[in-house]
């Protein structure tokens, strides 16, 4: 999932300039430059988020690029972002319903290819109503600059130690780790960190709205970037179109509640993937009950700790590679795979290459961490006293192992980062938004569901549509109740269920406004046939 802020300037001050990647014809339009894109727009996180997504056939990804103030206190020091943008083919003065700003998450995602595949994923003849525009946000990708704060290849050298210290000298050298990467940043970054935050993400993408020349612009944002959002609708409530948040971040935790609660959301999705795993025991031959199969995970864990597989995987490569499950069911079946022959023959090569797919990390995620430790770390105050962190990873490690250690050491550098946490923006409704349409599965791991429901409490107009399972990204991923409910909110701004929002709860117990059946549960490889990724 995963401010020093100045003082604001009125769009009428702000000075934005306007470049284009190097090397291409550019013609102008709007207040930006347009040319063809000199690469490809990096696909980040939404390949699991979007399975089967291709870019769209017949159309033009065009770039250009956006000067947006360091410090909205001090608009003549500019970075650059990244765009790009898909056109609709409606006209502008009849059936156009204008932009579609998307974002991906992380913090630290690019957003080029989720616009592609946004554009892709629309019914077509929504898609030709809406121009889609993509963004690489302040210190991500392709915009200038990218940070980078260590050299990947040497810290994410495998095997790392292992996430669960046993000692304390183990959780020295962990504690070295995070400092290390704190200070790495502050050494070349300490001019750009006092500016990375959520807030002025949000009003980068104001500065991107002004720049198209939209009085208002529509927004899907996925993971973090319903947090984004929710912070643009607050500081900017007239701008906003439309607004559709899916896997709803807790507007309540940010952060260090949220990734507690993440640890208990993961340790249950991962208990969901151990007792898929026993309930084909046909298959997998690792146990008839999830206690089974459990116990043979953590044995499994356990060797790697003292025999890395190929040398390469240890016990935190390891959940690195599960924690992808708790994203996505799809990728159970290849995960258990993996797991049934490293226990049943001993074979390594599977485990190595889940490890490549899904868990070995190159420059383009040590840029992603970068910038996710940057917002986060400076969004809110965190614990700077270690004993505060060691105590509440041993109690929660107690009742959900899977997470609560990794979870921490990913996030520890901000128990070490140079620039102290801010005070967020305060989320508040206003009567000049429009309804609001939060889409949530029930058993999400990274965003679980409570956050969904504390989201909707805080905007009258929100409608909650939930979905059954725990997959995380759900919109434009396949399921067509969900897909058609959200092609009805884009087109005309109807949101999902009654007119009447319905009572936050019934009998004690939480009520959404419309609900969609989730996909059909995988099946073992082996027996999977056509399955179709919908719901009904």
């Amino acid at each position: 999932m995963k401010r020093v802020v100045g003082v604001v300037v009125g769009i009428g001050m702000l000075i934005v300039t306007v470049g284009v990647p190097p090397g291409v014809a550019a013609q102008r339009r709007d207040g930006l430059v347009w040319g063809a894109c000199d690469e490809p727009g990096g696909d980040a996180l939404l390949g699991d988020v979007l399975p089967g997504s291709a870019e769209p056939e017949g159309v033009t990804v065009e770039c250009a690029s956006l000067r947006v103030p360091l410090d909205y206190g001090d608009p003549y020091r500019t970075i650059g972002l990244v765009l790009n943008r898909i056109r609709g083919k409606a006209s502008r003065d009849h059936n156009h319903l204008g932009v579609l700003l998307v974002n991906p998450g992380g913090p630290g995602a690019s957003g080029l290819g989720l616009a592609k595949q946004v554009a892709a994923e629309l019914p077509a003849n929504l898609a030709d109503r809406f121009d889609v525009i993509g963004f690489d946000p302040r210190g991500v990708g392709r915009s200038e600059p990218a940070l980078r704060c260590v050299d990947p290849d040497r810290f994410y050298a495998p095997p790392r130690p292992d996430n669960v210290p046993e000692n304390a000298r183990e959780e020295a050298v962990l504690l070295g780790r995070a400092r290390q990467y704190a200070g790495a940043c502050e050494n070349r970054w300490s001019w750009m960190l006092p500016h990375l935050s959520t807030e002025n993400s949000a009003r980068d993408m104001d500065a991107i709205r002004a720049a198209l020349g939209e009085s208002k612009i529509s927004y899907l944002g996925y993971s973090y970037g319903t947090y984004l959002g929710a912070v643009y609708a607050t500081l900017f409530p007239d701008r906003v179109r439309r607004l559709v948040l899916d896997s709803v971040v807790d507007p309540g935790g940010v952060w260090y509640g949220a990734n507690l609660a993440q640890d208990v959301a993961f340790n249950r999705r991962h208990q969901d993937f151990l007792r898929w795993t026993a309930r084909h025991n046909d298959a997998y031959r690792l146990g008839g009950t999830g206690k089974a199969v459990s116990f043979a995970w953590y044995a499994m864990r356990e060797r790697l700790r003292t025999r890395p597989a190929g040398g390469m995987v240890g016990p935190s490569e390891l959940d690195d590679i599960y924690t992808v499950g708790g994203y996505s069911d799809v990728v159970w079946p290849q995960l258990a795979k993996v797991f049934s022959a490293y226990v049943k023959k001993g074979d390594t090569a599977p485990l190595l290459a889940a490890y490549r797919r899904y868990a070995q990390n190159d420059a383009e995620d040590e840029n992603g961490y970068a910038v996710y430790l940057g917002v986060q770390c400076h969004d809110v105050a965190w614990p700077r006293d270690w004993t505060r962190w060691r105590a509440d990873m041993a109690r929660l490690h107690t009742k959900a192992p899977f997470l609560t250690w990794p979870n921490a050491w990913y996030n520890a550098p901000c128990a070490f980062w140079p620039e102290r946490g801010g005070t967020p923006v305060r989320l508040q409704d206003s009567r000049r938004l429009p309804p609001i349409m939060i889409i949530q599965s029930e058993r999400d791991a990274a965003t679980p569901y409570a956050g969904a429901l504390r989201m909707r409490g805080l905007f009258d107009g929100a409608r909650l549509l939930t979905v059954a399972g725990g997959n995380h990204g759900i919109a434009l991923g396949g399921n067509r109740c969900v897909d058609r409910q959200l092609a009805a909110y884009l087109r005309d701004g109807t949101p999902p269920g009654p007119a009447a929002r319905t009572p936050a709860a019934r009998n004690g117990h939480a009520v959404p406004d419309a609900h969609c059946a989730g996909a059909p549960e995988p099946m073992p490889a082996a027996r999977t046939g056509s399955r179709a990724h919908q719901g009904r």
